[in-house]
């Protein structure tokens, strides 16, 4: 089974945290996630993060600090992920987000985090997003 190293973005803004929705064809397709992607060999996750979220979203963001680190096995898809979620913050003058490489862009409050709409690795981190958004 290989493992995958994947960089999230945490981007909240007020009361509210952006995510998108996968793709179709995809592996766990149209579930909501926080976007990011895949680290590619030799690449620094920060750097790789704020690459994705320009080729998926067309934003532009700052990248700070690890939220949260899962890791989690899919059987299914014969592979697991190591993902290590960042604090992602908009730059002054970057775009809106727009789905480029995801289905769906959308910014959701606390009450619309429903686990059961997102990929297993993620639901560790919901409980710390939820906090945030509700401080």
């Amino acid at each position: 089974m290989r493992t995958v190293l994947v960089a999230a973005g945490i981007t909240i803004e007020g009361r509210r945290v952006l995510l998108s929705r996968r793709k179709k064809g995809s592996h766990l397709e149209g579930h909501w996630e926080f976007p990011g992607g895949k680290v590619e060999d030799g690449e620094d996750p920060r750097a790789a993060l704020r690459r994705e979220l320009v080729e998926e979203l067309g934003i532009d963001v700052e990248v700070g600090e690890i939220v949260d680190v899962t890791f989690h096995r899919y059987d299914d898809a014969e592979k697991a992920v190591l993902l290590l979620f960042f604090e992602a913050t908009r730059r002054v003058g970057s775009a809106e987000p727009r789905p480029l490489d995801v289905a769906e862009v959308r910014w959701a409050e606390a009450t619309d985090l429903d686990p059961s709409a997102f990929p297993p690795a993620d639901l560790a981190v919901l409980a710390k997003v939820r906090a945030r958004l509700t401080a």
